[in-house]
């Protein structure tokens, strides 16, 4: 009913990534304007809330408490029950808030700090598929760009990593770059972008070396390192897909017209999304993605899960019992189910 964020990527752009002591003060900084112009836009004040909803785990330790600390100042002001929220779960079922996205569906979340698969079967109901192992996708983007220099051209100073390289992709050859598959032996669902990572610093450093490039200067051929990047994270998502496709089919856990919601930050990403989608097309499943606003970090998202839980009437504890948490599982994990079932993959065309 009312809504407001204040954004603080352009400051992290600047300061080359998210150092928790400041994306925490920026929290303290913005909290209360935050939440109290979200206030006056659905025209509301606190009593005539049914509950508050806070995101307690998984994150960064400092900027939740912020939150958790300022819900529980709400929540002694106003008496209304408080709803923890997994901060994956929400992203996974804020999609029912724009479509009819019925239980179950397969979810892939795709995020700065998370990489997984899993199968929705309720609210609070999940199947863990498989997750990274190392760094997150947007992690990777970022790193990469970083290590290109991206924000070093104007129109990209304030934006982030991932956002700067889907731009410059648009111009450069995905073939420019030769394509080597990553974790293609392991029969999972399970993510790793640390080696792609690597590769493509290094391959960065030796182009900058061969072309005499030094300094704040950009590598002439950066767009096709930004499409050959790009490419080779879709081929590895596309993989685990496909891979968690068949085996859900395998296992009946969705229906015969199934649906995937993606969902996270990097979801926000165009090309994936195409990409993503034409995989899903061999195996009679329909995409569904959030528009890029709810994608990434909101408040929405959050007020979103705890009404769904309000409805049935599940999550509320008491605000003094509850504690934040830095990692936290989604769902029950079978993972190594999913390797069990040793599923070899037919070659898809993405592009």
């Amino acid at each position: 009913m009312g809504e407001a964020i204040h954004n603080q990527t352009k400051t992290h752009v600047q300061m080359g990534g998210i150092i928790p002591p400041l994306a925490r003060d920026l929290h303290v900084q913005n909290i209360k304007g935050v939440v109290d112009t979200a206030m006056e836009r659905a025209g509301m004040t606190l009593e005539d809330l049914d509950a508050i909803a806070a995101t307690v785990k998984p994150g960064l330790l400092p900027s939740l408490r912020v939150g958790l600390n300022h819900a529980r100042e709400l929540v002694r002001e106003s008496r209304k029950p408080f709803i923890p929220i997994h901060h994956m779960e929400a992203h996974a079922l804020t999609v029912r808030m724009i479509e009819n996205v019925e239980f179950p569906f397969l979810v892939l979340l795709i995020s700065g700090g998370h990489c997984l698969l899993a199968v929705a079967r309720g609210v609070d109901d999940f199947l863990l598929l498989g997750q990274s192992l190392d760094d997150a996708p947007g992690d990777a983007f970022d790193k990469v760009a970083r290590r290109l220099k991206l924000r070093n051209i104007p129109e990209f100073e304030s934006v982030s990593g991932g956002q700067a390289i889907e731009t410059l992709a648009k111009l450069g050859n995905v073939e420019a770059v030769p394509f080597v598959a990553v974790m293609g032996r392991n029969r999972n669902c399970d993510f790793s972008f640390s080696g792609l990572k690597a590769k493509y610093k290094r391959l960065i450093e030796s182009e900058e070396i061969r072309q005499g490039v030094a300094g704040g200067s950009i590598l002439p051929n950066a767009a096709d390192i930004c499409a050959s990047f790009q490419f080779h994270v879709l081929h590895h998502l596309s993989k685990r897909l496909q891979r968690a496709l068949i085996f859900t089919e395998m296992n009946g856990y969705l229906p015969v017209e199934k649906t995937l919601v993606v969902s996270g930050g990097v979801a926000s990403n165009g090309f994936l999304r195409q990409g993503l989608e034409k995989m899903c097309s061999h195996y009679n499943c329909r995409l569904v993605c959030p528009p890029p606003k709810l994608c990434t970090d909101n408040g929405i998202m959050i007020a979103w899960n705890g009404m769904e839980k309000l409805k049935l009437g599940i999550g509320m504890q008491d605000i003094d019992s509850v504690d934040v948490l830095g990692k936290s599982q989604l769902g029950e994990d079978i993972s190594h189910e999913v390797e069990k079932a040793t599923i070899k993959l037919r070659s898809v065309k993405l592009l």
